[in-house]
């Protein structure tokens, strides 16, 4: 029989996917593979390879709330104890979390019954749930040249490995980048936190650049519905090609073409640009937990990739200003996708999973 892996995330894109892509490699190496998650991951694992699913109780609570508190902690401890009954069924020879509610009692429960266990961290900063697990775990997987908030005693068993990324993105490593003639293709994506701001104000900035340049602009451009039209009407303004529509199923495709890419500093987006080797303005969520999306963005910043705005000066000028800069110098914006690939690590999910079985017993 071969060796099981429970891989426990929590119920968002940005912490299925990393497990969803080790999954798929330990199971070409032979692995069994179970996923631990909460009712809300379960939207996001229909292509998850794993056996079985195991539904853990999962929560958290806000500091200072101590109702909502006991509330989580009993919440928990039920969850702790499913994995541990799920666990003595299935003898995982490691559990591996990618950080999340449920991945608290997946990997608590693993503790308890001394199995190994690994995180995986998606961002530049080590996240709350992973900070709490990081004390116990044989390996701290990140997918950044530096983890910031990494506790004192954690950080000799941090291993740089990147963020895995689609298959179909991964497929862009060491594609042609030529922007000297032809169409310029700027590509903005909003995520789907703090999507105004990139919604409405960059219309307005691209619509400001110089005419010559503005001429051989395409634009692609994901937006709020709400204020689809307004873009389109900015963009049809100022003569501008431009695509503007909620979400785009083909970013692959999108990504190929593109010579800019405006958006925020997600994980996966940091990391998808790093692999397809692409300039970027980007403008990280004010927002974001411990400030990690400015982090994310330092990677490509520190390498000349990418030119970063923080949300409080972004404005149409500023923004039109730093769009304009970039895209008049095209020699400039060729070393910018040249850093961009310096920086990346498309082999990301094999080397999670050499890491895992390393530390399997």
């Amino acid at each position: 029989m071969s060796r099981l892996a429970v891989l426990a995330a929590g119920g968002t894109g940005g912490h299925m996917f990393p497990a969803q892509a080790l999954a798929g490699v330990l199971a070409a190496r032979g692995w069994r593979v179970v996923l631990a998650t909460d009712a809300r991951g379960a939207q996001y694992a229909h292509e998850f390879p794993a056996e079985e699913r195991i539904a853990l109780e999962a929560a958290t609570a806000k500091g200072g709330d101590p109702i909502g508190m006991a509330r989580a902690g009993l919440k928990i401890a039920a969850g702790i104890g499913q994995a541990r009954k799920a666990y003595a069924r299935l003898d995982p020879a490691v559990v591996v979390g990618f950080g999340g509610y449920p991945s608290v009692p997946a990997l608590l429960a693993a503790v308890s019954q001394g199995r190994p266990t690994v995180i995986h961290e998606q961002n530049a900063v080590l996240g709350r749930s992973n900070r709490l697990l990081a004390r116990w775990a044989k390996a701290v997987a990140c997918g950044f040249p530096t983890l910031e908030r990494a506790p004192a005693g954690v950080k000799d068993r941090v291993v740089v490995v990147g963020n895995p990324v689609r298959a179909d993105i991964r497929a862009l490593t060491g594609r042609a980048y030529d922007a000297s003639q032809g169409p310029l293709h700027v590509l903005i994506t909003g995520g789907s936190q703090g999507a105004r701001l990139l919604s409405e104000t960059t219309p307005r900035a691209l619509a400001q650049i110089a005419e010559p340049l503005r001429l051989r602009l395409k634009v692609h451009q994901q937006s709020r519905p709400e204020a689809l039209d307004t873009a389109r009407a900015i963009y049809a303004d100022a003569l501008i090609d431009a695509e503007v529509a909620p979400f785009f199923r083909d970013m692959a495709s999108r990504l190929e073409q593109a010579h800019l890419v405006i958006g925020r500093a997600g994980a996966s987006t940091c990391s998808e640009l790093a692999v397809a080797g692409l300039p970027s303005v980007l403008i990280p969520l004010k927002i974001a937990t411990d400030d990690h999306q400015r982090l994310n963005a330092k990677a490509l910043a520190d390498t000349g990739a990418a030119e970063v705005i923080l949300e409080d000066e972004v404005t149409v000028d500023r923004l039109a200003e730093a769009i304009q800069a970039m895209l008049s110098d095209t020699e400039a914006l060729a070393r910018r996708a040249a850093a961009a690939r310096a920086v990346a690590l498309p082999d990301a999910a094999e080397r999670l999973a050499d890491l895992v079985e390393a530390q399997a017993r």
